[in-house]
Formats: structure tokens, sequence, C-alpha cells
């Protein structure tokens, strides 16, 4: 049986860039490939900076931040030898965020987001990340992870 996309996997997701219930989303779909995560995504054009023909920054930052968190919770479920999603649920946010801009992103193609986990605490995870279009990295990350109550995801202020 094939392996599910991580976001497919991770109940009650409604972030604008991962989940999979937020109808104005990105919608973005990550799996493993070995020992590195793996998201392909293609921008649209309302997805553009300044100039019509690259992928805007923040959309850059967004697809990068998701696939890494997810990719943190897929990793915390396969530690711990469990099916990803199953009760309780292993939750994961954003502690810091560093994103290298290296090259403009086309808007007019096909991008895959690719992450290692490179770090595993008992509450936090760090991955190293790339954004590649066209054969070539277009942005270098690494994002920090850390493990959530699941009274963080269920409170109406946090």
């Amino acid at each position: 049986m094939p392996e599910r996309y991580f976001q497919d996997a991770i109940p009650n997701n409604y972030c604008w860039g991962c989940g999979n219930l937020n109808q104005h989303g990105l919608h973005i779909k990550s799996r493993w490939t070995g020992e590195e995560a793996v998201c392909s995504w293609l921008p649209d054009p309302s997805h553009m900076a300044g100039p019509k023909h690259i992928l805007n920054g923040g959309i850059i930052a967004t697809l990068i931040d998701c696939h890494a968190v997810c990719s943190a919770i897929a990793d915390a479920y396969r530690r711990a030898d469990r099916a990803l999603g199953a009760a309780p649920e292993l939750w994961y946010a954003t502690a810091n965020l560093n994103v290298s801009y290296l090259k403009p992103t086309p808007i007019d193609r096909p991008l895959e987001v690719r992450a290692r986990v490179t770090e595993v605490g008992a509450k936090k995870t760090v991955l190293s990340c790339s954004l590649v279009s066209a054969g070539e990295v277009r942005a270098r990350a690494e994002v920090v992870a850390v493990r959530v109550p699941e009274a963080w995801r269920n409170s109406a202020a946090s």
C-alpha cells in the first residue's frame, strides 16, 4: 500500500499552507523519499511577486515552513513506530525559520521543497530544507520545529 501524503494523515489541519481542510490554502503534499521528505508543488499566477514571472518570497517561506513542520510531525510518528495521525496526536509548530533566497523562483513551472532532519531532541526537531525549480536551488532554509501540547491546538487564545 503506498504511503499517504503527510497532510492527508494529519487530523484537523486548517493551516493555510499545509492544511487539507483549508479551502483557500496552498494544499501542499509531502511524502518520504528515503530519508528525505519531498513536496512537489505548482505555483499559479496569484502567487507572483512584484514581477509577474517570479514567485513571491512569502509563499516560498510558507512552502518551506509548512513542509518542514509536517516533515517533523511525520518523523516523530516514524520514530515512535506509529501510524501518522494516530491518537494521541503528535503536533509541532515553528520555533525558528531562517530562509536564504539564492535566486528568483520562476512562477510558471513546478518546484520541489526538500527537507532532511538534521537534529532530534525530546521536544525539538531541526530540518535542513531547499527549494528547487528548473533544476536549481532557489532557496535554502533551516527550520526548528518544536513539539506542542494538544491544548495548544485546541485553545482559542495561546
